[in-house]
């Protein structure tokens, strides 16, 4: 325990973070970066780190505390030897559908575009995650980044661990079911970017995070992302709603719906069966809502990396794509 005769230096953190209703404010970018410093090199007692993270999630992270936050994360990595084009938060996991969108990056993949995906094993119960889905597909869960580097070069996709990114992180994020709350940490990694994408994709639960993620990727001058409300949070569209993506382009932001392809929304499935996204790949499995998920996020992220100019294209290069895809693959 450290000498508690002196102040802790991390205890001016929280002491602008949890000052009261009227002392408290929001950290700058560079008290954010500080802090996460400070975390990362375990310069922190535990109890501080519970206090803080209490701390931000009642109050919730501020764009600038994000930034500061996600390049503190990122000053900590290796400088990647290999770049990735498009960079795939996945963090969520999935309950009352099957993670779709997995089959939307290999049909990008397929295509010649390097997709670099990230997250977590599973540290929310009853929730599908993508390091368990992997096998399926004889995919690698990547846990190291030099493996990452080779699975990417060699297959155009690659998923690599939060364990390997940042240790740190990961175990923050495992502290949900200690806590019973989401933290910062849940947001930020989802911006950390680990091989430099010049494009990135984010999915996000509540509404609330759509603009803190935009405005974010902008103070960290991100040149390409996109953040939507996906299905269970993750980067997947339900086609059953409408759906509105919030872009930063060159320093610009921008807003687009993307309306419902469905007239009448579909029922969720009683239970999940994993095999099915190997089934629905192979063309074994007809599912419409499924399919029109893996063309309508594939559409997204078509656009956003700029291969077509407007909605209708992207939908039908999707189409295409899905069409042609190897089904033997897998």
């Amino acid at each position: 325990m450290a000498n508690t005769n002196k102040e802790h230096p991390f205890a001016e953190i929280i002491r602008i973070l949890g000052k009261g209703k009227k002392g408290s404010r929001p950290l700058t970018q560079e008290e954010a970066y500080t802090a996460m410093r400070m975390i990362l090199e375990d310069k922190v007692e535990d109890l501080q780190l519970g206090a803080f993270l209490m701390l931000m999630r009642v109050k919730e992270e501020t764009p600038e505390e994000l930034a500061g936050f996600v390049q503190a994360v990122r000053d900590s990595l290796p400088s990647p030897h290999v770049m990735a084009d498009l960079d795939w938060s996945s963090y969520a996991g999935k309950r009352r559908q099957l993670p779709w969108f997995i089959l939307s990056s290999l049909l990008l993949a397929e295509n010649n575009i390097k997709v670099l995906m990230h997250g977590s094993a599973s540290h929310t119960e009853g929730r599908l995650f993508v390091e368990d889905m992997l096998p399926l597909f004889s995919l690698p869960t990547t846990h190291k980044f030099n493996e990452a580097e080779q699975q990417l070069n060699a297959h155009n996709f690659a998923y690599l661990s939060l364990s390997e990114i940042c240790p740190a992180m990961d175990k923050m994020i495992h502290l949900r079911n200690l806590m019973g709350l989401r933290s910062p940490v849940h947001t930020l990694v989802r911006l950390i970017n680990p091989f430099n994408a010049q494009y990135s994709i984010q999915g996000i639960f509540h509404p609330g995070y759509r603009p803190v993620h935009q405005e974010a990727a902008l103070l960290l001058n991100q040149p390409h992302m996109a953040v939507l409300k996906g299905e269970g949070g993750e980067t997947e569209r339900n086609p059953d709603v409408d759906c509105l993506v919030q872009s930063v382009h060159q320093g610009e932001l921008s807003d687009e719906i993307w309306p419902a392809l469905f007239s009448r929304r579909h029922i969720k499935p009683d239970q999940l069966n994993p095999e099915d996204l190997l089934q629905l790949w192979r063309g074994e499995l007809d599912n419409e809502y499924a399919s029109a998920s893996v063309i309508g996020t594939t559409a997204i992220a078509l656009k956003l990396l700029g291969k077509v100019d407007n909605q209708n294209d992207a939908h039908q290069l999707a189409t295409q794509y899905w069409g042609n895809r190897d089904e033997s693959a897998y």
